[in-house]
């Protein structure tokens, strides 16, 4: 069970973000007694493993060069622990009414827009935009991260998608190596509280690394039409998931 789950995930994860809202619940059911920062950590380590395998298969077909991602990269790590450290103090529960109202809001914008991140912007796309996007990502949606999580992959789609002028394709490409880092960033400061389960993540992750490469070679083949698709079905399923959490 934990090793399809982490397929599933690896394969969600890869096209548009998510896959901790398969993972982490499977965890728990599996481990009732472990505690949930134990399966944050675990699964943190597990994402990076399939997040990192699917952003060295799609980056290649994305127009950006190394050089302001790998600064986006160490942005997003940096923001994401800062987020970790926060998460002890802050519940979970202080942010879910905001992301549950940003979901809502990014379901009906995409899905009112169908031309929305499937072609080209018609402006141009300059570095200032390219740069304002990749530094939002990095910093607030990377802190996001290391505070909760859901959604934090489809957030940086939309704002690559939106600021940037990509296509969905190349966003969740962009967006791989981004929330890459901050995987990494989070799985620091976990680790270092000793929330993670080594030999579980690692199995777990070639798990991820299966899935997301399935995930990736779709998203290639069937282009920004179908990561549209994928994005607006994991928004419904994570509304509905911290919906149900806050009425329970």
């Amino acid at each position: 069970m934990l090793l399809t789950a982490a397929s599933a995930a690896g394969w969600v994860d890869a096209v548009v973000g998510g896959g901790g809202l398969i993972l982490i619940p499977i965890l728990m059911l599996i481990f009732p007694g472990m505690a949930p920062a134990t399966a944050l950590g675990t699964n943190k380590l597990t994402a990076l493993a399939g997040t990192a395998s699917a952003a060295i298969r799609l980056f290649p077909q994305t127009p950006l060069n190394w050089r302001p991602l790998l600064g986006a990269f160490v942005l997003a790590a940096a923001f994401a622990s800062a987020g970790a450290y926060t998460a002890s103090r802050l519940p979970a529960s202080v942010f879910k009414p905001v992301v549950l109202v940003l979901l809502v809001a990014v379901g009906l914008f995409v899905a009112t827009r169908p031309q929305f991140g499937t072609t080209e912007a018609d402006t141009p796309r300059t570095k200032a935009a390219t740069l304002t996007a990749l530094t939002t990502a990095a910093v607030l949606i990377a802190f996001y991260d290391g505070i909760m999580g859901p959604g934090t992959g489809t957030f940086m789609i939309i704002v690559l998608t939106a600021v940037a002028g990509m296509t969905f394709l190349e966003s969740s490409a962009t967006a791989k190596v981004l929330n890459s880092g901050t995987n990494v960033g989070a799985l620091i400061v976990f680790a270092s509280q000793g929330h993670v389960l080594w030999l579980l993540g690692l199995a777990l992750g070639l798990a991820n690394i299966a899935g997301a490469q399935l995930g990736a070679h779709m998203a290639l083949g069937r282009g920004a039409g179908f990561v549209r698709v994928v994005l607006l079905v994991v928004v419904v399923v994570m509304v509905g998931k911290l919906g149900y959490d806050m009425l329970g």
